[in-house]
């Protein structure tokens, strides 16, 4: 469990007593500002998220005893050769700010990451269909002959299909291209974006291109912490909860036998 603006709570309140600032138990702007200068004074990553490295440093202990801290122990040596370098380079911070904190989190995440993402290659969403792609997969989009007009162009793509939800606006706005799927489980529309960009200090919403190229398993973690993943990696090891994490992650069970299997070597691995 991590500490950010939005949080709330008894563990709110100590951290801003220890600040000394108003103890309301709310996680707000100010709360955040006050972190990030702590951190800073501190020699702690200044992102104004308090995980477990924040609150060792400011209270000795894990900030909940039943809660679990990171493991300073995944054996990510194991992990070269099966993922890219550059991956296993960010998954400590990312397992510190999105709670990834034991060896069964890790390895569901990084079975769905890899898996979506083509063995961690795609982060950027393809959209260049063809008119036949189009009716097949965005159909309801293109009435009659409409997608013929469609066809291979995927900025127009994306902001037809993706036009006047999830936070985008109309399609001309430009929000659909804009805020299309990039990161390893893919972060889409504006909505998600401008969550996310809360998480980090960069200006997501202004510079969505650094979600693909500086934050794309961070982006992956924020989808499974904001949607409760955690709670279902935590059920265990077996068949049945790679596939409840699946349906989650892909709306569907598309790839499951692989995914299964990518859990399992993942998971024997860092065990």
């Amino acid at each position: 469990m991590i500490l950010k603006n939005g949080s709330n709570g008894d563990d709110v309140k100590k951290l801003q007593e220890k600040l000394g600032i108003l103890a309301d138990g709310d996680f707000g702007k100010n709360t955040e500002m006050k972190v990030k200068e702590w951190q800073s004074l501190n020699g702690l990553l200044s992102d104004g998220v308090v995980g477990d490295a924040t609150w060792t440093k400011m209270f000795g202990n894990s900030k909940q005893e039943d809660t679990p801290i990171v493991d300073s122990k995944f054996k990510l040596e194991k992990l070269k050769g099966h993922i890219p370098d550059n991956v296993i380079s960010q998954i400590p911070e990312t397992a510190e700010k999105f709670g990834i904190t034991n060896v069964l989190r890790l390895s569901h995440f990084l079975s769905q990451c890899g898996h979506e993402s083509g063995g961690f290659k795609l982060v950027t969403e393809n959209l260049n269909y063809s008119a036949s792609g189009l009716k097949n997969t965005f159909g309801k989009y293109f009435p009659g002959n409409l997608n013929e007009s469609y066809a291979r162009q995927p900025v127009k793509i994306a902001n037809r299909v993706y036009s006047s939800r999830m936070g985008n606006g109309s399609e001309s706005s430009g929000d659909g291209y804009n805020f299309r799927g990039r990161g390893y489980i893919q972060l889409t529309g504006r909505s998600n974006y401008a969550a996310f960009d809360k998480t980090v200090d960069d200006d997501i919403l202004s510079n969505p291109d650094l979600v693909p190229t500086k934050y794309p398993l961070a982006s992956a973690a924020f989808f499974f912490d904001s949607n409760n993943l955690w709670t279902i990696c935590d059920r265990g090891s077996d068949d049945a909860t790679v596939t409840s994490v699946t349906k989650r992650v892909n709306g569907g069970t598309n790839g499951l036998a692989q995914r299964i299997k990518e859990f399992k070597t993942f998971y024997k691995l860092l065990s």
